[in-house]
Parts: C-alpha cells; sequence; structure tokens
C-alpha cells in the first residue's frame, strides 16, 4: 500500500470513527430528552411527506440581522440548530425538525444571511458572503436566543458554518453534523489546478465572476436554483411545490449580493485574498 492511499485510508477511518461517536452521543442525549409522553418509535413511524410546511415563523435581532426561522420543540430541551446550503433554504429540514422535536429536542431553523425573511438590521453594512462572517451570525443568534450551546447540524453552506463555530467557538458546540464537502478549506490548496472534468463541475463561480453572470443569476436565481438541484442531486426528482417553496427564499433583496460574494470573493480559484469580516 502506497503512503499516499495509507493516508487516505487512515484518515476516512478516523472519520468514520468520529462520526460513530457524535451519532451515539446524540442518540444518547434524545434518549435522556424524550417526554414521558413521547417515544423514539413515535418519530421513526413517521411517514415522509407528511410535513410540508413549518408553524408560523419568528423574527429576532441578532447581531447585525434580523434573523427569520422557524422553531419546534420544547423550548426547555436541548438545542439543536440546523443550517441549510445554497441554493436551498429551512424547507430542507421540514420533515427533520418534527422528527427531532419529537425525540425531545428544541429545533431551530434560520434563514442565513441573504434567504428568506433574515434581514440586515443597516442599509449600509457591507453585504458579507465570507464563511466566518455566517458563522458569527450563528453565534449572535444563539446569544439573542439564549442558547449557551446546541448541537449544530448543516449541509453545504450550513456544513461550512457549523465547522466553523467547532474550531473557534468549541464551547458553544454540543456535537456537530456536518454534510457535504465544504469543510475548513485550504486557501493555498484552492488555488491548484484540477483535471478539466473536475474544473467543469466549478463553471458556475467562474461565471459569476463577470458581470454577465452577476446579471443573469440576478435576472434568473430560480431557474439557476433549479438546475442546480438537478445538476447535484440527479436521482432526486422533487416537484414544483417542492422547489416552489425553497425558490421564494431566493427574493431576498440581499440573496444575490451574499452568494456572489460567497462563491467569488472568497474562493481561492478566483481571487489571490480573503477579505476580512
Amino acid at each position: 500500500m502506497s503512503e499516499e492511499s495509507n493516508y487516505d485510508r487512515r484518515r476516512f477511518l478516523g472519520a468514520a470513527a468520529m462520526t460513530i461517536a457524535a451519532t451515539k452521543l446524540v442518540m444518547s442525549d434524545a434518549a435522556h430528552a424524550q417526554s414521558s409522553t413521547t417515544t423514539a418509535a413515535d418519530a421513526t413511524t413517521m411517514r415522509p411527506g407528511t410535513h410540508t410546511s413549518f408553524g408560523p415563523l419568528k423574527q429576532i435581532d441578532a447581531g447585525l440581522l434580523n434573523v427569520g426561522y422557524a422553531e419546534a420543540g420544547p423550548p426547555d430541551r436541548p438545542p439543536v440548530i440546523l443550517l441549510h446550503g445554497w441554493p436551498y433554504d429551512i424547507h430542507s429540514y421540514v420533515e427533520v425538525a418534527p422528527l427531532l422535536a419529537s425525540a425531545g429536542y428544541r429545533v431551530v431553523v434560520p434563514y442565513l444571511r441573504g434567504y428568506g425573511t433574515t434581514r440586515f438590521l443597516s442599509s449600509d453594512t457591507f453585504r458579507n458572503g465570507q464563511p466566518s462572517a455566517l458563522a458569527v451570525d450563528i453565534i449572535a443568534l444563539m446569544d439573542a436566543l439564549n442558547i449557551e450551546k446546541a448541537t449544530l447540524a448543516g449541509f453545504d453552506w450550513g456544513a461550512r458554518t457549523v465547522n466553523i463555530i467547532a474550531a473557534l467557538w468549541p464551547e458553544r458546540c454540543k456535537a456537530m453534523v456536518s454534510v457535504s464537502g465544504y469543510l475548513i478549506g485550504s486557501q493555498a490548496s484552492g488555488k491548484m489546478p484540477l483535471p478539466p472534468k473536475n474544473e467543469l463541475e466549478w463553471w458556475y463561480q467562474y461565471y459569476f465572476a463577470t458581470e454577465r453572470g452577476r446579471a443573469g443569476y440576478d435576472q434568473y436565481r430560480h431557474d439557476f436554483a433549479k438546475l442546480i438541484w438537478q445538476l447535484a442531486s440527479p436521482q432526486w426528482h422533487f416537484d414544483a411545490a417542492t422547489f416552489d417553496r425553497s425558490a421564494s427564499s431566493f427574493d431576498n433583496p440581499d440573496h444575490v449580493a451574499i452568494v456572489i460574494h460567497n462563491l467569488i470573493k472568497v474562493n481561492p480559484r478566483l481571487c489571490r485574498g480573503t477579505p476580512k469580516v
């Protein structure tokens, strides 16, 4: 076995071990958190498609934002914060939230900056899409909701955000579930060229680096999001209603600015420097 292969194997096994440990921790918390009237079996027997919407959304001032969020479960139970990615929104968790609430958790699902009902408190604030800025948003939200420590979970942008929080504010992170490949990347390695087939997968980031791309995303943001859904999850046969309930969150007035800044200004493939928060 080559040294490189051996390293990859060790890295995979280490990641698998951490995943198992985190899963056991969450399952243990769930067992202790359940109320006397709700059992784990109740949660696992819920049928897919049963939940298609959240209850009335809430709004709260937190840091630079007035954050829109969905909440489920008893407010005095262990908190779980679920973070969506791009181009998705809180409805990615519309069926997950009631399962966790039934297991005895307080579930908070916020719109990230630039999505849904989340708004900047000041028109003068720079529309920063930097990953660390999103992490600061969630810390501010936790402070506003009086949440000292939470289980943090996310995918895509959300995965990267919970990774950053776990690294910079470990005392605020009880456990972490991180899905997809963003994680905390190396700016240096990100500048290295990839084979043409792999570079092709980043086509939209090169497109967004042009004024034509910015204008195109602004004009066709719904069509663009639908295309990404289809390319990223080719086996996912979503219907129009499923897409439309998330697509409305892209009409946020700051959405295009945040997305372009996130994908271009902080992408090592397309820039030489990274802006400060």
